[in-house]
């Protein structure tokens, strides 16, 4: 059990980041271990069931749906039938609730204050790449503010650090620059599972921009990326079975390419 509290799968899932991640976590959970857990995990991992299924209408994006769904599918599968029901009338009464929110929201109508281009690009030099590509949907004058280079560099910068490439080619793209970057090195880790090794927590976390989101552990660490870990050596952690480093994933679609299609064409 102490196992499967570490993982904090229960309080990822009430952030808007992290809950597509905790929803896929628990759908490989189900289908690779749930057979193998003594009773009182399970009963953990149906309550956050549950929880994921009742906090969607919440999150509300197409990440999260996408992630229900496929956490859905894991329910009718791996699941006795009378817990399985109750899941399935959970997730029935999220998406009522879901498509009530929309429909509110698209009868009020409210019209997003437009500030100037230069003070939306300086809070937006806040953000993570994921927000980045979340706020280029609110509206055309925030999709425009997300496109500036300049917030591409820094977040180029902050997770590869390779500015020699400002010596090898000038007026380069470093969105697109950083999509590639981020899709060919880490699609089958960082970006599918969210999870990576802190050795300074001696723990499994839900990383932040690849880091440790424990403030000390940056520090301490000199702001360096974790080691990134995929979902299916969370499992194992779980089971206590011992992951090698080039484990192989499922062949679902890789995340990277759903975040990147989060923004405008």
């Amino acid at each position: 059990m102490e196992r499967y509290q570490n993982l904090m799968v229960g309080e990822a899932l009430s952030k808007n980041r992290l809950y597509p991640f905790a929803c896929n976590e628990l759908s490989s959970i189900l289908n690779l271990a749930y057979s193998r857990l003594p009773k009182n995990v399970k009963a953990l991992i149906f309550r956050d069931t549950l929880s994921a299924f009742r906090l969607l209408p919440d999150i509300n994006t197409s990440a999260a749906v996408s992630a229900a769904n496929l956490l859905l599918k894991s329910v009718e599968a791996v699941l006795p039938k009378q817990k399985k029901n109750l899941a399935i009338v959970e997730f029935k009464q999220a998406k009522v609730a879901l498509k009530r929110r929309s429909k509110s929201c698209e009868e009020k109508d409210i019209d997003i204050p437009s500030l100037p281009q230069d003070i939306l690009i300086h809070i937006f030099s806040y953000l993570d790449v994921s927000s980045l590509l979340s706020s280029a949907q609110v509206s055309r004058s925030w999709n425009q503010a997300t496109h500036e280079n300049s917030l591409w560099q820094t977040q180029f910068d902050l997770h590869f650090n390779q500015k020699v490439l400002i010596r090898i080619q000038s007026g380069i793209d470093w969105r697109e620059a950083l999509k590639k970057a981020y899709i060919a090195a880490n699609s089958s880790k960082a970006l599918r599972s969210g999870r990576g090794y802190c050795s300074y927590c001696d723990s499994i976390v839900w990383h932040d921009d690849l880091r440790c989101a424990n403030k000390q552990c940056r520090l301490k660490s000199g702001n360096k990326p974790l080691d990134l870990i995929s979902t299916h050596q969370v499992v194992n952690y779980l089971l206590g079975i011992e992951s090698s480093d080039d484990e192989s994933e499922s062949d679902d679609e890789a995340y990277p390419g759903r975040l990147w299609k989060l923004s405008y064409v």
